[in-house]
């Protein structure tokens, strides 16, 4: 069996919080904030009540969440344990490591999922199917 990565080897990052009277700012930096290169930033918004996003995992990508507005659930499962985070603070975000499926769920109203990603958008990297991820599990 190879090294791979588990539910506990994903964590809270709490980034810095600059404040002033006109607002907080919150820098987030490549290698310093966050464990990796960003070379892919998305968001998700306007995700109707009671609609999941996520149902996937990936091979390779390292990736960091953030709930830049609003607030929502991620279940991460590495095949064995499941593992649930709340986001819902623009000051912290959850890094997720490869190998690792995730469902997100219980957007708020207004929510924003802010991705950032360690590649360039790679359909090959994705497993799409759950059964397919436990093969995926119990190859490594």
């Amino acid at each position: 069996m190879g090294n791979r990565n588990s539910v506990f080897d994903c964590h809270i990052v709490h980034f810095p919080v600059i404040h002033n009277r006109a607002g907080n700012i919150t820098p987030v930096q490549n290698n310093i904030e966050i464990p990796f290169d960003i070379k892919r930033v998305y968001y998700l918004y306007d995700v109707p009540g009671g609609a999941d996003r996520g149902g996937h995992a990936h091979r390779d990508l390292k990736q960091l969440i953030i709930a830049a507005s609003g607030s929502f659930d991620i279940t991460l499962d590495d095949g064995t344990t499941k593992k649930t985070f709340s986001l819902n603070r623009p000051n912290m975000g959850l890094y997720l490591c490869p190998g690792i499926w995730r469902d997100i769920s219980n957007f708020s109203s207004g929510a924003i999922c802010l991705v950032l990603a360690s590649e360039p958008y790679d359909e090959s990297d994705y497993i799409r199917h759950y059964d397919e991820y436990k093969i995926y599990c119990n190859e490594l």
